[in-house]
């Protein structure tokens, strides 16, 4: 029995400590938002935070997991740079099929919580390796920006 600290809460799971992160998350506890992409850490679809850095989950095997906070999209409002990013998520209409957008904002909110004002290469940087199949870059860009003028403002 694994014991893990799933958006702030405590979970007890019967899994082995060598299986995916992904695969605990969503056939276990039942977290299904962290999606499975490529299974290879090359999409940033099951991008979660493990103690506030983004990580891969399909990669990450539950044992590196344990005594760590796992914030999954689920619980990533709780954060209030997490809940800016999903604000300007909807205020931009940045998701269109909408399956990556739970790693993009993940991996959003990563960015922001280091750098609460990045310029545009950073904030393109910082988002390589994940990949949006409808292609809203430009959208996905322009909310990260509205969200870091947000933190400039005081707003979280």
């Amino acid at each position: 029995m694994i014991t893990l600290n799933l958006n702030g809460k405590d979970h007890q799971l019967e899994v082995p400590e060598d299986m995916p992160l992904l695969w605990a998350l969503r056939d276990v506890a039942g977290l299904t938002g962290t999606k499975f992409g490529c299974g290879m850490g090359q999409c940033g679809s099951c991008t979660l935070h493990l103690d506030g850095k983004a990580v891969r989950a399909c990669l990450t095997p539950v044992g590196q997991a344990v005594g760590k906070r796992v914030t999954t999209i689920e619980g990533v409002d709780q954060d209030p740079v997490g809940k800016l990013v999903q604000q300007a998520w909807r205020e931009h209409a940045v998701a269109q099929c909408g399956y990556c957008q739970g790693g993009q904002i993940m991996a959003a909110t990563a960015m922001l919580k280091e750098n609460r004002n990045p310029d545009d290469g950073q904030i393109k940087a910082a988002m390589v390796g994940n990949i949006c199949r409808c292609g809203t870059y430009t959208r996905i860009r322009t909310a990260i920006a509205s969200a870091a003028g947000k933190l400039q403002e005081g707003q979280a």
